[in-house]
């Protein structure tokens, strides 16, 4: 941890000019001594670490944690610690570039930021004369999430340019529809008050990898008497230090839900008063609970009955109890009936009233920014189409009318998106005019035909969120941007000049674009403006939910156990008459993977292993891909782990090469054989780019552009495959 002097060097500096001329740390930094800088960690985490960059000659040496982040504590993960080698990678894009070899190759010359906007903003006249607008299709995510990097001005230049809309649906869209289906809010547990549960759930998530900051209030729970249980068909680190590990098959979370539903409501073990207050569809919901008893669900999950009734006999009669849920059991055909599911278990046992108690999977819908203030929808034009993400693949080689441009910013899709070898195609169509705007030469950059240099997070203003923890926080630029990148606001607001717009929009500061996004009067904004921002960089919404509990009910003469849901019905809705009317199941239901219905009838025959691919601990998505020390850490290459029981008829030995394959495609990895999985379950973590592969592929040559039941999300986990000898 930092000394207060140190601390002190970097709270000077947090505010004014990011790069004040003298009288102040920038000279000490000149001179050549280190001075620290605050920054906010901007990738597509739980954690949103308040992170220090070292900088010496204007050059960062070194990335910290900011110890006075009264949730991330001053230590960040071993990826985040190697962030300064992005900013002077190899790879790095440092001036904008136009292709000179065939797409795909890498192949550039460089060109001017004149000359790469001119050749823009004619490419995109010319496809809009005789195909319009909508023949052009922005792509991007959560590369970088914040606020005005994620959605300001881009999305301002696309509505004004009438291009086609982008659904942003490949992480979290359907445990949100759950949620807000549910409890009419992306909103769950305080991640501060879990130290008081007394019984945490941790399912579908590791923790040590995916929520680092995550494990210290658990750990903090387990030394005043919690005890921890993993659910997850991987056992990854966190669940090795579990008190009890339950492994159930891929997709079958939902059934595990109900049987743990139908414990609680047999031996009346549920909070009867909390239920009467709070919920409405009780009735229908006992009746469908009826359905799976233990040994039942006991035979869809592959879970001892015992073990089933034991868990949701200690989980009801433990209080505080809590379950954090992870993004990941989204990922299936069933994911968002599987998250509404799992979400009602804290409504049946009234852990959502007690401190420590209820239930997270995302807290972004805490934080009441003014998107449409940065994103200002009132500019489109006209109604034109909206193409979902994970249809990438089918997009690209047979959409009508076709996409004749693609503009890649925050996401690299050449890897990332599902079905990658449609992608791939699609990318190497030479009539599609691309477009990426990116930090480093990824796989995705390499099919550019105009490629623009990026600023990483410590060259630029934001604004960030949290989906997991309550604090707003600033970020400004530790350095001046490498080479000649930009930002996504200051590229766009070029483009939009080149192209003619003349809009006051487009004319919009970073500064002016962070006080609007923060202009809504909202009790949870209050008080938090852009001034108090750059004086203590990170600041606490004004949540009702003090002392940490959500869904409060702030009315006067409010019931004891009343609380306060944003629903049609004001309460926690097990049965959702807005389900019903768009046709889906209103209750919570256990629903079979789709994945055999996508090819033919014997698919399950041909393909027996389901394969899961979750986030490896090296890498963020795809970020952090090209770095060499990160790629030794993950392993050097693609790894699966297999069962013994799998391995040994199929001749594999442990460390062997072997093919992963389907009918959609194949990668190579390297098999590791052990406990890690049960028998017809393989785990590969992700996302290794394919130009760091054996055989240039990688794990998303499998995966499906199915949608999810809900939100229509990705469908990553639902993969069935076969193995075999390399």
């Amino acid at each position: 941890m930092s000394s207060p002097a140190v601390n002190a060097t970097a709270q000077s500096i947090s505010a004014g000019d990011p790069f004040p001329k003298s009288g102040s740390g920038e000279a000490q930094a000149r001179a050549g001594s280190p001075i620290l800088r605050p920054a906010v960690c901007p990738l597509d985490c739980w954690d949103t670490c308040a992170q220090l960059a070292e900088v010496k000659d204007g050059k960062i040496i070194r990335v910290t944690g900011n110890p006075n982040h009264p949730i991330t504590h001053g230590y960040i993960c071993d990826k985040a610690r190697h962030f300064h080698e992005k900013v002077y990678s190899p790879l790095r894009v440092r001036k904008p570039k136009q292709r000179i070899g065939p797409k795909g190759s890498g192949e550039f010359a460089d060109i001017s930021w004149a000359e790469a906007l001119t050749l823009i903003a004619t490419r995109f006249k010319e496809i809009i004369a005789p195909y319009g607008p909508e023949a052009i299709l922005p792509f991007s995510y959560a590369g970088n999430l914040g606020l005005l990097s994620f959605g300001s001005l881009d999305r301002r230049f696309f509505h004004r340019l009438g291009s086609s809309r982008l659904a942003r649906t490949v992480c979290s869209s359907a445990g949100k529809s759950a949620l807000l289906h549910t409890y009419g809010a992306t909103q769950g547990t305080d991640p501060e008050g879990i130290v008081h549960s007394r019984y945490i759930i941790v399912w579908g998530l590791n923790v040590l990898t995916s929520n680092l900051h995550q494990w210290e209030g658990i750990s903090a729970a387990r030394r005043n008497g919690a005890k921890l249980v993993v659910i997850d068909p991987y056992r990854h680190e966190t669940a090795r230090r579990a008190d009890l590990h339950l492994a159930p098959r891929p997709g079958t979370d939902a059934a595990l839900a109900l049987g743990f539903m139908n414990v609680i409501l047999s031996k009346g073990l549920e909070d009867r008063d909390f239920i009467a207050v709070n919920t409405v569809g009780f009735d229908a919901l006992r009746e469908r609970v009826r359905e799976y008893p233990p040994e039942r669900v006991a035979e869809i999950t592959g879970l001892p009955a015992d073990l089933i009734r034991q868990v949701a006999r200690e989980y009801a009669t433990t209080r505080p109890s809590l379950i954090r849920a992870g993004y990941g059991l989204q990922r299936h055909t069933n994911g968002g009936m599987t998250m509404r599911t799992i979400s009602l278990l804290p409504a049946l046992i009234g852990a959502w009233g007690q401190m420590g108690g209820g239930f997270l999977l995302s807290n972004s819908g805490a934080f009441p920014v003014n998107n449409a203030a940065l994103e200002r929808p009132d500019l489109l034009k006209g109604n034109p189409r909206t193409i979902n993400m994970n249809h990438l693949g089918d997009a690209l080689l047979a959409a009508e009318p076709p996409i004749r441009a693609l503009y890649v910013y925050n996401s690299n899709p050449a890897v990332t998106a599902p079905d990658q070898a449609k992608v791939l195609r699609g990318l190497a169509r030479e009539d599609l005019f691309l477009v990426v705007h990116e930090q480093v030469i990824t796989d995705t950059a390499r099919y550019a035909d105009i490629l623009l240099p990026a600023t990483t997070h410590f060259e630029h203003t934001d604004l960030h969120t949290s989906y997991w923890h309550l604090y707003l926080q600033l970020n400004e630029p530790v350095i001046p941007p490498v080479g000649e990148s930009k930002s996504n606001t200051e590229v766009f607001r070029l483009l939009a000049q080149t192209m003619g717009f003349a809009e006051p929009a487009f004319q919009d500061s970073d500064q002016d674009l962070l006080r609007q996004a923060l202009h809504w009067d909202h009790p949870f904004l209050q008080g938090i403006t852009l001034e108090r921002l750059r004086r203590e960089r990170f600041v606490r919404l004004n949540t009702p939910s003090q002392p940490h509990l959500p869904f409060a009910d702030t009315a006067p003469n409010a019931e004891p156990k009343r609380l306060s849901f944003p629903t049609p019905s004001g309460k926690i809705e097990l049965y959702s008459a807005a389900m019903a009317a768009t046709g889906l199941d209103p209750l919570p239901a256990y629903v079979p993977l789709a994945e055999s219905r996508d090819g033919s009838p014997d698919l399950a025959a041909r393909y027996p292993i389901a394969l899961v691919s979750p986030a490896a601990k090296n890498f963020l998505n795809s970020t952090f891909g090209e770095n060499p020390t990160l790629q030794k850490q993950e392993g050097g290459g693609p790894v699966i782990f297999l069962h013994p029981e799998d391995a040994a008829p199929r001749g594999i030995a442990d460390g062997q090469l072997v093919r992963v394959f389907n009918y959609r495609g194949s990668f190579v990895a390297r098999a590791s054989v052990g406990d890690t999985v049960q028998p017809g379950v393989a785990v590969s973590p992700t996302i290794w780019w394919n130009s760091f592969t054996p055989d240039g592929t990688s794990a998303n040559q499998t995966t499906s552009q199915r949608l999810t039941d809900m939100g229509a999300g990705a469908t990553f986990h639902t993969n069935l495959v076969e193995v075999e000898r390399f």
